[in-house]
């Protein structure tokens, strides 16, 4: 039960940091108690210090304002009636969770997929069922590690509960910033381990590949046609499946597919936009697209609506053939794992590995020029038939 005292106003007690301030003597009189205390509800002292400071600014703009208004202040009468009256503060309790989700989107979700929406709505609705519908500066540390461990309870590995927390935190520091709070977001910084519940991705063998891609040819229909093509340029499953006819093109006299973002179906990452020439299997995949008569402008229309690319049901329909035909343990993903291993393994430069898979390269100067040329590409594309 000891207590421990501090500057800034607060001291510690069970662990736990409060605020303390004396009423000054001449105003004694408006307050029953000689003395202002109460919890700051929170164990960290950093956040126990700027939340004291912030109450503790507020008390001395509203003692100014009773000592202006107090029947002996010379020359009272000459003062404007807004300076007699008190004035009204922002109070930060009045700013909820729910408004910072609603100015986050309003901010932040101009222009993005229904499935934007969708998952900030999804992240900040566990935090609800967990700790309840709170005003932002009653959320304290104390309610970040229990929503962690809520997470972890429900079955979500390390990488979704990264997701979760990222979008949560996002969206707290937002309105923060939009509201004007001095208020420490009590989501930062809390450890949890990525790698619990995360399954190691294991690349598909070359020798896998080969069988896959013979089951392609054989098989001649949409959904071997997106494998095929997955299986012989790296890209993700979604950046497949929202493709659109008229994205497979010709620079430079070599048939490539131009991955860009479109209304219904967005892309991970800024260096996701890119150009790949196509060879082996992508390339039939391409000519077999543009030779079929139809009136879809998808290249693969069992997938799209209009609205958006239906990525979950694409992967559920993949994965199951793809056990029947190399057994468990892999993924559609597994090939992107794999285009990485097969450029690698005949010498290809990482950073044009990183140009042909879209991954973001790191350091300032992967940002200037325009890259590689097409012919360069195509030249490493087709060093990789047979392997």
């Amino acid at each position: 039960m000891l207590a421990t005292k501090s500057n800034s106003y607060t001291f510690q007690k069970d662990g736990i940091w409060y605020f303390y301030r004396r009423v000054p003597a001449d105003l004694r009189r408006h307050y029953r108690t000689g003395r202002i205390a109460y919890s700051l509800r929170t164990k960290s002292i950093r956040d126990a210090r700027v939340r004291a400071m912030s109450d503790a600014a507020k008390l001395d703009r509203h003692w100014h304002i009773l000592r202006i208004s107090s029947d002996d202040l010379p020359g009272k009468h000459l003062l404007a009636d807004a300076m007699q009256k008190p004035i009204a503060e922002p109070d930060s309790a009045q700013h909820s969770l729910k408004e910072a989700v609603a100015v986050y989107l309003r901010l932040k979700g101009n222009d993005r997929p229904p499935t934007f929406e969708a998952a900030v709505r999804r992240s900040c609705g566990y935090l609800i069922d967990c700790c309840g519908m709170k005003n932002l500066k009653d959320y304290v540390r104390s309610d970040a590690t229990k929503f962690r461990d809520y997470l972890f309870a429900k079955g979500l590995n390390g990488a979704s509960v990264a997701r979760i927390f990222g979008t949560v935190r996002a969206v707290i520091n937002l309105a923060l910033s939009e509201f004007g709070l001095a208020i420490v977001n009590p989501f930062s910084n809390v450890y949890f381990d990525h790698s619990v519940g995360v399954k190691k991705r294991h690349p598909v063998k070359p020798e896998d590949i080969k069988t896959v891609q013979e089951e392609c040819y054989k098989a001649d229909d949409e959904k071997r046609w997106l494998i095929a093509l997955i299986a012989e340029t790296g890209m993700r499953l979604a950046e497949g499946a929202g493709l659109l006819r008229s994205d497979f093109i010709e620079q430079d006299g070599i048939l490539c597919v131009n991955i860009r973002p479109h209304p219904w179906r967005s892309l991970k990452t800024a260096s996701s936009t890119r150009v790949i020439p196509l060879v082996g299997s992508a390339r039939w995949v391409a000519e077999r697209i543009l030779a079929k008569p139809d009136s879809s402008q998808f290249a693969f229309p069992n997938y799209n609506d209009g609205q958006r690319t239906n990525a979950n049901s694409a992967s559920a329909a993949l994965n199951k053939w793809l056990k029947t035909k190399i057994g468990r343990g892999y993924t559609i993903h597994s090939f992107r794992h794999s285009m990485r291993d097969r450029l690698r393994a005949v010498e290809c430069p990482s950073d044009v590995i990183d140009q042909i898979g879209g991954w973001l390269a790191q350091g300032v100067g992967n940002s200037y020029g325009n890259g590689y040329d097409y012919n360069t590409l195509n030249k490493w594309m087709i060093s990789l038939i047979g392997t």
